[in-house]
């Protein structure tokens, strides 16, 4: 069960956001409240896993009320202005809806929750098996992106390109190399230069300081060589 907390200062919004999140099973309204400063002290006393923020309300914007947070439960932005989605984003919002929205949109988002909170326990339960999946932000959605399909992983800077089998196109996602090698299950990819990770079950053939993996060729960095060769020798 999601616990949900609804924020939005028009009566009408707010009463469309309670009916539409008493038709989701999976969805509990714990409270709902007019403005920034009322919903701050229900997040300090209540046990909130899931936020529908408006952003334009008198005083303290929702965006305001976001960024003072220092422990955030997930976000759904429902506004009437579509100017802040970036901002929103930035802020690592789970959606972004704009008024009036339908329920099919609004139970997209209500998914995308859920799928979220189940990956987040999946990681804090040692207990569980390591996930077969990761999430990565795509523009303005969460997209799930199995284990098995990624090939090779390409650095751009503040995104990477990751690329995957069956022809499938590479997805461009806001992440660090740091951060994505974290999520990748120990003992099954390589980090093979500084702007490129591989699958190792991925990979074609080696020759010279490249790897071969399909049509794509990826350089084997001087730094990370040992290291690679290591993993493939443990594997052969």
């Amino acid at each position: 069960m999601i616990r949900c907390l609804a924020v939005d200062d028009e009566t009408p919004a707010l009463d469309i956001l309670e009916d539409n999140i008493r038709q989701v099973p999976f969805l509990q309204l714990v409270k709902k409240c007019k403005n920034a400063y009322a919903a701050m002290e229900i997040l300090g006393r209540e046990e909130i896993d899931l936020l529908f923020l408006d952003i334009e309300m008198p005083g303290l914007t929702g965006l305001g009320l976001l960024k003072s947070l220092s422990s955030r439960p997930m976000v759904i932005f429902i506004t009437a202005y579509r100017n802040y989605a970036v901002e929103g984003f930035d802020l690592d919002v789970l959606d972004y809806l704009i008024k009036p929205v339908a329920f099919d949109r609004f139970m997209r988002a209500a998914n995308k929750a859920l799928e979220y909170q189940q990956f987040r326990q999946r990681e804090a339960d040692p207990a569980q098996h390591f996930p077969d999946y990761l999430f990565v932000q795509t523009g303005y959605q969460l997209t799930k992106i199995f284990f098995h399909e990624i090939t090779h992983i390409e650095s751009l800077r503040n995104y990477i390109r990751i690329f995957r089998t069956g022809g499938a196109k590479p997805i461009l996602a806001k992440f660090s190399m740091k951060a994505i090698e974290e999520k990748l299950p120990e003992g099954k990819y390589a980090r093979v230069h500084k702007s490129y990770i591989v699958m190792l079950d991925k990979i074609g053939s080696i020759r010279n300081d490249s790897i071969y993996i399909g049509d794509a060729e990826i350089p084997i960095g001087r730094s990370c060589r040992e290291d690679f060769f290591r993993k493939i020798r443990k594997n052969s």
